[in-house]
C-alpha cells in the first residue's frame, strides 16, 4: 500500500505534464552561398566556406531558440560576402608566404535573405558587418569577425530588427 501512495504524486505530475500545450517548433534555418561569394569559394576554400554556412545557420538557430515570435519559421539566409581575419587553409597552401599568425585581415560577413513565418508572413533579412580597420581585429582566429557578424546577426533577428546596414 505504502508504494501506491509513493507513486501518486508522481502521477499527478505525469498528468499535468500530459496537459501542458506542447512546446513550439523552433525556427529552421537554412544557409546557401550566393553568387558573389561562389567566386571566392575556390580562393577561401570549399571546406571553410561549408564550415561558415553550418556555422551561421547554428549561430542563428540558437539565437533565435527564445524567440517565440519566430517559433515556426523558416528562416532561408544566404552568405553573400565572407572574409576572414587569418588566411584559410586553402590561401596558405595556394600563397606560401601567408603566415597563420602575423597575417592579418579586416574579416566580417554579408547575409541576405527570407523569414517565413508559422502564418506567412514574409520578412526579408539583410545584414553585414566587417572590422572598420586592422585595429579593430581583436580575435586570434580565422574566422573571429564572421563570428561577430554572425552573433550581431541572431540578435537583431531576435530584437525583430531584420534590414541592417
Amino acid at each position: 500500500m505504502r508504494k501506491l501512495a509513493f507513486l501518486a504524486p508522481l502521477g499527478a505530475v505525469l498528468a499535468i505534464a500530459a496537459a501542458s500545450p506542447a512546446a513550439a517548433d523552433p525556427a529552421t534555418v537554412t544557409v546557401t552561398v550566393g553568387p558573389d561569394l561562389r567566386h571566392k569559394v575556390r580562393d577561401l576554400g570549399e571546406r571553410d566556406v561549408r564550415e561558415q554556412t553550418d556555422r551561421l545557420a547554428r549561430i542563428v538557430r540558437e539565437g533565435l531558440a527564445d524567440t517565440p515570435r519566430l517559433d515556426g519559421a523558416r528562416i532561408e539566409l544566404v552568405l553573400t560576402d565572407l572574409r576572414p581575419n587569418r588566411p584559410t587553409f586553402q590561401q596558405m597552401a595556394s600563397r606560401p608566404g601567408l603566415d597563420p599568425f602575423l597575417s592579418l585581415s579586416i574579416g566580417g560577413a554579408a547575409v541576405e535573405g527570407v523569414i517565413t513565418t508559422a502564418d506567412g508572413e514574409v520578412l526579408p533579412v539583410k545584414y553585414d558587418w566587417f572590422s572598420h580597420n586592422l585595429a579593430d581585429v581583436v580575435g586570434y582566429s580565422t574566422w573571429h569577425d564572421a563570428d561577430r557578424a554572425y552573433r550581431r546577426l541572431a540578435d537583431h533577428l531576435a530584437d525583430g530588427r531584420y534590414v541592417s546596414r
